[in-house]
């Protein structure tokens, strides 16, 4: 029984680690490319590894173009996004959670609508509609947009945790002298955090890997986030391939350090009502 166990735990932890391998290949590629000297980038045959590894790519990436206010315009973006998704979804999860109303179906319905709707496929509306407003070549349309196309889910998110804790804990705080917005503050949210993590967390990864619409209604420097700066190492006749994986291996580096610090929420957010 032990040789058995045994054999399917290691069967088991050999399949995670090459899954893991697998999906750490393109990353460790892009590390690869970023280290590598101009003129081994070209070279046939092609070499997976540098012969000199140029760490220097990083901070000639800089240099070259302003990494340092695409990736201040990222992080603005994407907090500014997620606190409006905290301050909007929040308090409409609760009451959908706690209250029933006539067309609460129909609200939750066309809640989920609006995640079938793709920004690319709606590109040219929201153009329109920005331009209309005066709000091209701002943060506050990305803002707004990014902030837009996450809602649906923070609140599906939100409402399911905030269903699944029973009413009666604040029936009890009620009885105690505790408003509803006092018992929501104290006890509510503090047992639905991983749910809230975990809907915040996907919010921020949402504004911060957007592309198209940055795309679209940005047009200067110092408003593009990074995923549009970083095509400044595409030029007409030639790709920098270093300092474009460079600053993409930039890119995810923040992701990272957040995925790492609240890791605990995020997985407890992703399981919790998995067992009853």
């Amino acid at each position: 029984m032990k040789t058995k166990t045994f054999f399917k735990t290691t069967i088991i932890s050999i399949t995670a680690y090459a899954v893991a391998f697998i999906f750490a290949v393109p990353y460790l590629h892009m590390l690869t490319t970023a280290t590598k000297p101009d003129d081994e980038l070209f070279m046939m045959p092609a070499t997976y590894l540098p012969s000199d590894w140029q760490w220097v790519n990083f901070i000639q990436t800089f240099e070259n173009a302003p990494i340092g206010i695409y990736l201040r315009n990222s992080v603005i973006i994407s907090l500014l996004a997620t606190l409006v998704v905290l301050v909007v979804a929040l308090p409409a999860a609760y009451y959908v959670a706690r209250f029933k109303f006539r067309g609460k179906a129909i609200f939750l319905l066309l809640v989920l609508v609006t995640q079938m709707l793709s920004p690319v496929a709606l590109v040219v509306g929201i153009y329109r509609e920005v331009v209309t407003l005066g709000l091209v070549n701002t943060y506050l349309s990305l803002v707004l947009v990014s902030a837009a196309f996450n809602l649906a889910f923070a609140i599906w998110i939100m409402a399911g945790f905030f269903a699944s804790i029973p009413s009666e804990i604040e029936d009890a705080a009620f009885i105690d002298g505790c408003s509803r917005f006092m018992a929501m503050r104290k006890i509510t949210i503090p047992l639905a955090l991983p749910g809230i993590a975990t809907a915040l967390i996907f919010t921020f990864i949402a504004a911060w890997n957007e592309f198209v619409i940055a795309l679209t209604l940005t047009s200067t420097v110092d408003k593009r986030p990074l995923t549009v700066g970083i095509n400044t190492f595409i030029g007409q006749y030639q790709v920098q391939w270093n300092y474009l994986f460079a600053a993409a291996f930039i890119s995810i580096i923040p992701v990272v350090i957040l995925f790492g610090s609240i890791q605990k929420w995020l997985v407890s957010g992703l399981t919790a009502g998995s067992i009853k």
